[in-house]
């Protein structure tokens, strides 16, 4: 098992709708994260900045962001794409963070 953590950009004021949209996920996208292999995944809100921080565990070769190839993941960019920071592809703008501490 790995952790993964990434962070990625809100635009300013959408915070309540990103809630809004993650609370009411996707069946398909859950559904491929836990076929993937993703797990205890959450995602927290730094209000100063409009940041996303990510964290997941992954059992799989990779975690969520990995799974661009799939077409349910590229509606779901695309339908987010409104509210974040994107890509040409619409894909989330996100950085990996390496971890530095782990207390078990």
């Amino acid at each position: 098992m790995k952790r993964i953590a990434f962070k990625m950009k809100l635009k300013p004021g959408y915070r309540a709708e990103y809630t809004r949209r993650h609370a009411a996920l996707w069946p398909e996208v859950k559904a491929l994260l836990q076929e993937a292999g993703v797990h205890d995944y959450s995602i927290f809100f730094d209000e100063d900045t409009d940041t996303l921080f990510a964290v997941q565990k992954v059992d799989g070769a990779a975690g969520s962001q990995a799974l661009g190839n799939q077409d349910v993941i590229r509606r779901w960019w695309a339908y987010m794409a409104d509210i974040m920071e994107t890509n040409p592809d619409q894909s989330p703008i996100s950085k990996s963070l390496p971890e530095v501490f782990y207390l078990p």
